[in-house]
């Protein structure tokens, strides 16, 4: 079976097409800053899961779960003073950060469940 049928990597990818559509409406000057901040760490989730998934054994997968959720909590964080500082209409993060949250509710599960 290959990663890309797993349903917390699709989720990870859907976040991340997300987060890249709310980005271009970021002012062009923030191109170098917070656009490719919040693009390059919501692309990380999705790699590390893909990444973990391809290693040899449960350790490491698990390993590279907990990289993604470490990425995924910098994309919080990005999100929260992106949106805090009026990068855009601030109702345009709502959804991503719900997003944010689901994704790491299935990761922590996810990393839980492999651990037993």
């Amino acid at each position: 079976m290959s990663y890309k049928t797993q349903f917390i990597w699709k989720r990870a990818v859907q976040l991340s097409i997300n987060c890249y559509k709310l980005t271009e409406l970021f002012p062009k000057s923030e191109i170098y800053g917070m656009t490719s901040q919040i693009r390059r760490s919501s692309v990380s989730v999705a790699s590390n899961i893909a990444e973990g998934y391809g290693r040899n054994g449960k350790q490491e997968y698990i390993h590279f779960l907990h990289i993604a959720l470490g990425s995924l909590r910098e994309l919080d964080t990005q999100l929260i003073i992106s949106a805090s500082v009026e990068l855009a209409d601030k109702h345009l993060f709502d959804s991503v950060l719900k997003e944010v949250e689901e994704m790491q509710s299935i990761l922590v599960s996810s990393i839980n469940k492999l651990k037993s």
